[in-house]
């Protein structure tokens, strides 16, 4: 290889400093003199003035291009977020840019929409987020400028950006506040139990979020981004407003737990509600924390509102404060070993005494040489007398004081291990103090003793324990502040949840082996003079615990108020939520102003519950469900095992991704059956909502991922053989025309689709383009989102399927041969009637639909044709009263009975009666097949009325003559005369008011009959083996019957036999000679030309259409079975003219064509 490779751009195009975008390529470079003017060709001498040559250094303050998530809903229409894709189709950035190297000419035609390597490549390098939070008033200012300010790479890494941060949010309120008396109350052992519980979920989701975290690059978002991209938007939906309730009311737990800190611990004079009787006290507390949390939550929002960098800020010291407060506690059981502290605790009995209105645990003491009684018998007695009458459980009992904080090596350790549960109202008693009876429950609840504020049991602590293992998604909320977020996120949760364990596991135990047991039961510190009971164990003073949790609540409270908004802002923007779109709004820099409001609201309802032990188990609801999603997200996608899974993080497994789920789903109701089902509730509501109302969105999510793979398995387990009878119905495919703009022609073809289907079964709806893909790939593209649209509108569940096709012939055999998916095929072909073919130039619009009908039979699939189809009720309509009638003339397997009950089924017709009505031939015994067809419909379990119309013979009229005589000369009139095209819509429209008048004659004289030729008539075309009218015999099972094959369960049994065929022959014979006569006589010479059996078949049309106007003229429908066309091609056009003639005075009917098999069945 001699040849030497440089890199050199090689577009020219001129360096704006706001895209800040250069092309780079490898290209050979021929000579070693870098200061040629030509590279491959092109001269950069021919460039515009001003632009930069590709050989001078680049401005140093160039802009690196950054690859913006952005996140409004309507800059790329559909409202869904898209990156400034490097990959592929990124027109905007390239745009301008040439491509001058000859080396790259065989590409130059793809430049514009697939990037040059080195190009991708210089983008991907450059790659970052953008920073979490929003930019501050200053910063924006800034940005405005025409140079926008470079943004710094970001640079925090493991122990910054993520370790530290969930640590911080992990150690919170529940720790300082709770943690003591959850461990004196379920005891050592259950208090582990619970600890492990809560740490073994999050710890196994953090696992699962790991692997979702580095699988691709986590925006703004977190968790929501997380689960909506991985679940799609309804779960992503769904799940992301519960981790938004659950983080405001988070929110309003860490301002529950500031405001007990200060009005409990640190000035307790400041409350405005002062109980004057001891029954009052919780009430009092209660309201005292509703105005102050409120003002606390007012003073908050507004900090927020203000300038969320001051919070980011102060995050660090809310930090050192947590972490001061946990070396506290380590430092102060390390004392205890050689120094315990003195903080006594007064029992009287075995009885917890409050603290706060006496000095000295004595009942008498010696002052001054005289004894007299202390501030604690004042309090049990109704004097300070020695004969005062007192309380007899007082009298009777002695006051003993025991140290509060034995130490770690006194042995209490065994007495803290078992839990001591209890109702409310229940006393705080040590079972190794003695204890004499005199109790007077109704006298004890006015006495000082420290008691149970609530009734507690094992699942109650568990939700009231699980808000302090939760804050493990701190760390990918921001991964676009990490060096490298795919390791960081990993290792610095995992880690920070294994510190955090390690912290509670230790306390547990600490506790357990250092404080007295009453001591840890007493949940405010009652007992030792209203101090904070962890605080009792700190060193080197209880302030330290009490500043330090009272900082950290604030913090943390902040920190929800700052997050949750964005949060819901994010979701916003997706615009999966169309009733939120007015939180994506805010300030001018960003700042989610609305999204704030509503926080504070929502934060509001917490704080008036007023009580943190009623608050925890909510906002446990919310975290676990989305704690639960994650776990299953990660569970989908690994057994999915879809391509674009590859996470970097390698240690997950579906197994435990599963157990992660359901140690989730247990802990939801283990803490609270009740409130579980009210979040999945809100969860299922909102999920609806989102499927019903959201946008469409395609993020590539594992479930949509799960319903391809669940559908590709049902199919291929789904035979391709045809359904049982009994589970037949119409799978349709609707054959669908546009107009020259792609508009839907017949919309009300959807309607009837909708009301025959009621969402059931398959539905494909088709249309053919006719031209080429390569020049009508737009055009088939705007119609199919004008179809998908006409089906929305009339909702129509199904799928669209445009073909371009050179001819529309061809495109409509391609559909009918090949629409549908291995078992999941149509069986059903339903399409409009051509009412405009006889004014059309083109033979081709009616010689296509005979031709379509021949394919459907071909096929074996059913036919339905709806003829005025735009008269058909739109599914808003709701028809009154009236009748659906069928007209039964040859068994097709039943369709026609079927199709009745199936829209009977929909609102529209429901209140309609069905009515068949089915033809008699001169020999048969009508009230005996009105009987017969009655239990028929019994045992098909279809309720209908049934008449028997009786077609007597009569001979063809002259009107049916001078029909077939009009038809056959328009026939050969089009065949043979060359007109042009004015002159032969002249002509055609003369032909037709002929015949117009002729109808009208007709009418005035001809005598209503009933007709039995037209079953003669069939047979006599059977016998010529020439075209029939009624049934067409190019079926399978058709011919099956003719030539005597073996029936088979798809026969289809006809009414005649051979008797009857001669029997009708004969009578024919006889006729009336009368009429024959005087039909001889009337005998016109051009008459004797027709064709004998288009003069038959008119003559059927003519009288069935007679007797079906008489009976069916006011029915809201029709249901007629339809001819068959003829085999020989050549009586085409008079096929369409008999159809007319059976149709006419008819509003809306649909013809009917079995597919050749029963559709129906008597059994069960």
């Amino acid at each position: 290889m001699g040849e030497r490779f440089v890199v050199v751009p090689v577009d020219g195009g001129v360096r704006v400093a706001v895209e800040g975008v250069h092309s780079d390529a490898v290209v050979s470079d021929p000579a070693p003199d870098t200061g040629s003017s030509t590279t491959g060709g092109g001269t950069v001498d021919d460039r515009e003035a001003g632009e930069d040559s590709v050989f001078e250094s680049q401005d140093p303050d160039a802009v690196v291009p950054i690859l913006e998530y952005n996140r409004e809903p309507n800059k790329y229409g559909d409202g869904v977020p898209k990156e400034n894709s490097p990959f592929i189709n990124n027109t905007d950035i390239d745009k301008g840019n040439s491509y001058d190297g000859t080396n790259m000419a065989l590409f130059e035609e793809e430049m514009d929409s697939n990037p040059m390597v080195s190009s991708l490549l210089n983008k991907l390098a450059n790659y970052t987020n953008l920073t979490q939070g929003a930019q501050e008033h200053e910063e924006a200012e800034e940005d405005e400028g025409p140079k926008k300010k470079a943004v710094k790479s970001p640079q925090m890494g493991t122990f910054m950006g993520v370790y530290l941060p969930c640590l911080q949010n992990i150690l919170g309120v529940i720790l300082f506040l709770r943690l003591t008396w959850i461990v004196g109350t379920a005891g050592i052992l259950e208090s582990l139990a619970i600890v492990a519980l809560c740490c073994s979920c999050t710890m196994l989701t953090a696992i699962s979020m790991s692997a979702i975290a580095t699988n691709g690059v986590v925006p703004a978002g977190g968790s929501y981004y997380m689960i909506s991209r991985s679940l799609g938007p309804e779960f992503g939906g769904a799940v992301g407003l519960c981790f938004y309730l659950g983080t405001t009311f988070a929110g309003s737990m860490y301002i529950l737990g500031t405001i007990e800190i200060l009005l409990t611990y640190i000035v307790p004079k400041a409350a405005i509600f002062v109980a004057e009787k001891k029954e009052d006290e919780v009430d009092a507390l209660l309201n005292n924390m509703r105005v102050y949390g409120t003002c606390c939550l007012a003073l908050m929002s507004i900090v927020v509102f203000v300038g969320v960098k001051y919070v980011n800020k102060l995050a660090l010291v809310f930090l050192a404060c947590v972490i001061l407060s946990i070396l506290a506690i380590y430092a102060g059981v390390i004392k205890t070993i050689f120094e315990p502290p003195d903080f006594p605790v007064c029992m009287l009995g075995n009885r917890t005494l409050q603290n706060h209105n006496f000095d000295s645990c004595l009942k008498m003491e010696v002052i001054g040489n005289m004894t007299v009684t202390t501030k604690l018998w004042k309090l049990f007695c109704d004097g300070s007398e020695f004969d005062a009458t007192c309380n007899e459980y007082f009298i009777n009992n002695n006051v003993t004081s025991i140290q509060g904080i034995p130490g770690l090596i006194s042995g209490v350790i065994s007495e803290n291990m078992w839990s001591v549960y209890g109702p409310l109202g229940m006393m705080v008693e040590n079972k190794n103090l003695s204890s004499f009876g005199g109790s007077d429950p109704a006298q004890d609840i006015y006495m000082p003793y420290v008691v149970n504020d609530i009734t507690t049991f094992f699942t109650l602590l568990v939700g009231i324990y699980f808000p302090s293992v939760t804050g493990i998604m701190a760390g990918s909320n921001r991964s676009g502040d990490l060096r490298d977020a795919q390791k960081s996120i990993p290792i610095g949760t995992i880690m920070a949840i294994a510190t955090t364990s390690f912290i509670y596991v230790t306390c547990v135990v600490l506790f357990g082996a250092c404080i007295e047991g009453v001591l840890l039961r007493d949940k405010f510190g009652d007992s030792v003079k209203g101090n904070l009971v962890i605080g009792t164990l700190s060193w080197p003073s209880p302030w330290v615990i009490v500043i330090g949790s009272f900082f950290s609540c604030c913090g943390a409270g902040l920190q929800s108020l700052t997050g949750a908004p964005r949060l819901l802002q994010a979701i916003a923007r997706d615009g999966i939520v169309p009733f939120l779109q007015v939180f994506g709004h805010g300030k001018a820099n960003g700042e989610p102003t609305w999204a704030l409001l509503l926080t504070a609201g929502i934060c509001e309802i917490g704080i008036l519950i007023a009580s943190l032990d009623a608050v925890a188990p909510i906002l446990s609801m919310f975290f676990l469900m989305c704690y639960l999603f994650v776990n299953l997200a990660c569970a989908v996608q690994t057994l999915l095992r879809t391509p674009n899974w590859r996470p970097r993080f390698k240690y997950y497994h579906w197994a435990l991704s599963f157990l992660g789920m359901s140690l989730c789903l247990a802990l939801m109701f283990i803490s609270s059956w009740y409130y579980a089902i009210v979040a999945m509730v809100i969860a299922g509501c909102i999920y609806k909502y989102i499927e019903y109302r959201g946008a469409e969105k395609e993020w590539g999510d594992g479930i949509r991922g799960l319903s391809l793979n669940a559908a590709r398995y049902a199919l291929i387990r789904l035979e391709e053989a045809p359904p049982h009878t009994k589970n037949w119905r119409p799978q349709l495919l609707v054959l669908l025309n546009v107009d020259s703009d792609q508009g839907v022609k017949h919309p009300r073809l959807l309607s009837l689709t909708t009301q025959l289907k009621a969402g059931k079964g398959l539905t494909i709806v088709g249309n053919v383009l006719e031209g080429t893909y390569l020049t009508k790939d737009a055009e088939a593209k705007r119609a199919e989102q004008n179809i998908k649209s006409s089906m929305s509108t009339e909702k129509t569940k199904g799928f669209c399927h445009v073909v371009v096709s050179s001819n529309l012939r061809d495109g409509f055999s391609h559909l009918i041969q090949s629409a549908g998916l291995g078992g999941m095929k149509h069986n059903t072909v339903l399409m409009g009637w051509p009412g405009t073919w006889r004014q059309s130039n083109d033979p081709q619009s009616w010689k296509n639909f005979i031709e379509t009908v021949r394919e459907t039979t071909a096929a074996h699939h059913a036919l339905l044709v709806a003829k005025n189809v735009d008269s058909f009720p739109t599914n808003q309509d709701r028809l009154g009263e009236g009748t659906i009638d069928v007209w039964w003339v040859v068994h097709d397997g039943g369709m026609l009975m079927l199709l009745p009950f199936l829209l009977r089924q929909h609102k529209v017709w429901r209140k309609c009666k069905m009515r068949i009505f089915t033809v008699a031939q001169m020999d048969d015994n009508s009230i005996q097949m009105k009987k017969d067809l009655q239990m028929f419909l019994y045992h098909l379990r279809l309720d209908a009325e049934v008449e028997v119309v009786e077609m007597h013979d009569n001979d063809i009229s002259a009107f049916t003559y001078e029909k077939t005589l009009v038809m056959e000369q328009r026939s050969q009139m089009l065949k043979q005369m060359q007109l042009s095209r004015t002159e032969r819509e002249r002509e055609i429209q003369s032909i037709t008011d002929e015949s117009r008048s002729s109808i009208r004659r007709k009418n005035q004289g001809a005598a209503q009959g009933t007709n039995l030729s037209q079953q003669s008539s069939l047979m006599e075309d059977t016998q010529e083996d020439e075209a029939q009218l009624i049934h067409d015999r190019n079926t399978a099972s058709h011919a099956a019957i003719n030539d005597k094959a073996e029936s088979g369960p798809e026969q289809v049994h006809m009414t005649w036999t051979k008797e009857k065929l001669f029997t009708e022959r004969n009578r024919n014979r006889e006729c009336n000679a009368n009429v024959a006569v005087r039909d001889l006589f009337n005998m016109k010479p051009e008459w004797e030309s027709l064709n004998q059996s288009n003069v038959r078949r008119m003559h059927t049309a003519v009288k069935l259409n007679e007797v079906v106007v008489n009976k069916s003229q006011g029915a809201h429908l029709v249901l007629l079975n339809m001819p068959g066309p003829p085999k020989n091609r050549g009586g085409d056009e008079n096929y369409m003219e008999f159809l007319e003639v059976l149709l006419e005075g008819l509003n809306r009917v649909l013809l009917v064509r079995g597919g050749g098999r029963e559709v129906i069945t008597i059994y069960s």
